[in-house]
């Protein structure tokens, strides 16, 4: 009699659903910190707040003057370009000195770059900036009979003059409503979001363009003081602040 045989028992295996690299791609995404929310983008100024701000800075201040020590267009030049990667208060002590000797370019040429260069040691950069002093002295007598040049391209091609020293000269020095963004100007453009830039310039022509024009002879000097003064890098002084409620910083203490 034939033996009735079964049949073999299948074992069976569950297979995972989910394979070994998909399980490390979402082992990795968990570990992945949560992004943070992105803040809000500030509001912009509207006109009238603009306005208002520059009132304010009208009030406190009607007539705003450079702190840099300068006799005349000439030696103004020169302390404004000595004043790259500098502080005024370093440039004034300097300054009183070498311009008793040489108030000209015709005087500074003569004086040379050697004794320049001890005039001016205390300030950063001196070396280079002794060069490009007498320098572009010798250009002013060669190119403009000694006189300082009243147009841009003019003065942007002297040595060591760049946009923001042409501005200055030209708004100090001949009254014209040229903003300089310097780096005190760019931090309060940006923080209080008055005019907001990547670059110096385009902070330049964001305020050349919202400041009301009968501010503009002035604007530069409210905004580079207010920057020094009071909306410093570290810690702004918030509390005293002129224009703390129209400000956008998120992290104003006001």
């Amino acid at each position: 009699m034939a033996r009735k045989t079964t049949p073999k028992a299948v074992k069976t295996v569950a297979r995972n659903p989910v394979t070994k690299p998909a399980a490390n791609r979402i082992a990795r995404k968990a570990r992945k910190p949560t992004a943070k929310p992105k803040s809000p983008k500030p509001k912009p100024w509207s006109p009238e707040e603009v306005e208002e701000a520059f009132r304010r800075f009208e009030q406190a201040s009607p007539t705003p003057q450079t702190e840099l020590k300068s006799v005349n267009p000439y030696t103004l030049l020169v302390a404004v370009v000595l004043s790259a990667q500098a502080t005024d208060a370093g440039v004034n002590k300097a300054t009183p000195a070498l311009f008793a000797a040489a108030d000209t370019p015709e005087k500074m040429v003569a004086l040379g770059e050697e004794k320049v260069r001890d005039y001016i040691k205390t300030i950063g950069l001196y070396r280079g900036k002794a060069r490009n002093v007498v320098e572009l002295s010798r250009r002013l007598v060669a190119e403009h009979g000694g006189n300082v040049p009243r147009e841009r391209a003019a003065l942007e091609a002297l040595p060591g003059v760049g946009r923001k020293t042409a501005n200055v000269v030209l708004n100090v020095a001949f009254g014209e409503k040229t903003i300089a963004v310097d780096t005190h100007i760019f931090r309060v453009g940006n923080r209080t979001n008055m005019a907001p830039g990547m670059t110096p310039f385009e902070v330049e022509l964001k305020l050349d363009r919202v400041v009301p024009d009968k501010y503009k002879l002035h604007a530069h000097h409210w905004l580079i003081l207010h920057g020094r003064y009071t909306c410093v890098a570290r810690k702004p002084f918030c509390e005293k602040c002129l224009i703390n409620d129209l400000c956008r910083w998120p992290e104003k203490t006001v």
